[in-house]
């Protein structure tokens, strides 16, 4: 068993395209020898928004805070704190932060092969 502490866990810049003011914490992943998935929390500042992008695999994710929009091509979603979501397969999507002066958190699970 692994316990950690979320502050112990290294924040790291997300550097993908279309990315903006985005920061992970890889929570558990390659590193910790996980054998299915990889648990991260990403941090978005004010304005902050992850790239309008998709994979070809599903993944979980739970809102823990902030004013947070799921887009799709379906449109905008707004969230609220402990909202969880499942995104299937290679449905484009982007998580974006609508506050100009808060940051906001969302955790989400990926399948180990998927983590980089």
């Amino acid at each position: 068993m692994i316990i950690k502490n979320i502050d112990q866990v290294p924040l790291q810049d997300v550097n993908m395209e279309g990315a903006k003011d985005v920061k992970v914490r890889v929570l558990f992943g390659p590193a910790d020898n996980a054998p299915t998935f990889a648990m991260r929390v990403f941090e978005l500042a004010p304005g902050g928004h992850t790239p309008f992008h998709t994979h070809p695999f599903e993944h979980e994710a739970m809102l823990l805070d902030g004013d947070i929009a799921v887009v799709t091509e379906e449109g905008d979603r707004q969230l609220k704190q402990g909202d969880v979501i499942l995104m299937p397969p290679d449905e484009k999507h982007q998580f974006k932060n609508l506050s100009a002066t808060e940051g906001a958190r969302f955790m989400c699970l990926v399948p180990i092969a998927y983590q980089k």
